[in-house]
């Protein structure tokens, strides 16, 4: 049985850093990530935590596919793509708890 999957983007407070991810459960994931559950990963060490955009798919292969394309974009398209969104930047994560 397939299930469906979010495509995020985080960003570190000062919004400099961003980070694109994939998951089958986006409230959890960006739980971990707030939590530094992976203490050596990227996002823990510059304190990427903040939900600043996501994209719901209807099967986790839809999501990894959009995934990789997010990753190719240039900062200046990413930070584009979540303005478009989220023009406050505002941490989305209670939002994700009911998706």
């Amino acid at each position: 049985m397939q299930t469906g999957g979010h495509v995020y983007i985080l960003a570190s407070a000062d919004n400099k850093h961003l980070y694109v991810g994939v998951t089958s459960d986006l409230f959890g994931r960006v739980e971990k990530h707030k939590n530094k559950f992976y203490l050596d990963s990227y996002t823990a060490s510059k304190n990427i935590y903040k939900l600043v955009y996501y994209e719901a798919f209807e099967t986790i292969v839809e999501a990894i596919q959009r995934e990789k394309q997010i990753k190719k974009y240039s900062h200046l398209k990413k930070v584009l793509l979540i303005i478009s969104m989220n023009p406050d930047w505002n941490d989305l994560h209670e939002q994700a708890r009911y998706l």
